[in-house]
């Protein structure tokens, strides 16, 4: 009777989240992702400054790097499993800045729901689903990627990041932050009031405790209109700046 319920409610959030689209007018999700190749035409700058919040162990930074060869692109990961993997592939790479920290809402240390566990034996320890924010539907959606770690790392504020860097006038930033995309924006209005495009992981469901729809992030992002939606992601376009 309780996953009954708790499926009925899922189903009411996705058809509640699919009106809503269709009221505030959305396009129609992409059947593909959105390519590196596409990134650096729509960017359309020979050295266009790039964050990758959420970069994991680097596998799309190549790609991006590929893609734009002169761009400069800072990448933030938390969690030091990744980063090993990150240093060994990028290292050496001058184009590329590494910073193990996550970025969120607040400043300090915080928790962070390591993830792990394998599907089938194609993945080992998968550290791709960890986040700021408590798993919730999560559990049930992927049951075999598992939380049993929870360890302390530091977080800043994508505004004061920016402002201890000189960071300004970002052209293209990468999020993916599984659940806490809404932290991200509330410790970067003003970084983000120059930003050009914000491409973002996005879900319709709680997978994360308090992660926000899609329709709520674009509440918290006023200034920015959606140019093209893709599956789990959406690319967005700061309407201030042309």
């Amino acid at each position: 009777m309780m996953n009954s319920t708790r499926q009925f409610k899922r189903r009411f959030r996705r058809v509640a989240s699919w009106l809503t689209d269709r009221v505030r007018g959305l396009p129609a999700v992409q059947p593909h992702d959105l390519t590196p190749d596409r990134i650096a035409a729509i960017v359309a700058r020979e050295r266009p400054l790039v964050l990758e919040i959420g970069c994991n162990d680097g596998q799309d930074t190549v790609r991006l790097l590929e893609a734009m060869p002169g761009a400069t692109i800072h990448c933030f990961e938390p969690d030091p499993r990744p980063i090993a993997r990150f240093k060994k592939r990028l290292g050496g790479d001058p184009r590329v800045r590494l910073h193990a920290i996550a970025v969120g809402g607040s400043n300090g240390e915080f928790d962070f729901h390591a993830s792990g566990g394998s599907k089938q034996g194609k993945h080992q320890d998968w550290d791709l689903s960890g986040s700021l924010r408590r798993p919730k539907e999560h559990l049930e959606r992927h049951p075999w990627v598992t939380f049993d770690s929870v360890t302390r790392v530091p977080c800043m504020r994508l505004d004061d990041w920016c402002l201890a860097n000189a960071v300004g006038g970002i052209d293209f930033i990468w999020m993916d932050t599984q659940g806490a995309e809404a932290d991200v924006i509330a410790g970067g209005t003003n970084a983000l009031a120059t930003t050009r495009f914000i491409y973002t992981e996005y879900s319709n469901d709680e997978l994360y405790d308090g992660q926000r729809p899609l329709h709520g992030l674009l509440e918290i992002l006023p200034d920015f209109e959606v140019v093209s939606r893709y599956p789990g992601d959406v690319l967005l376009k700061n309407r201030r700046i042309g």
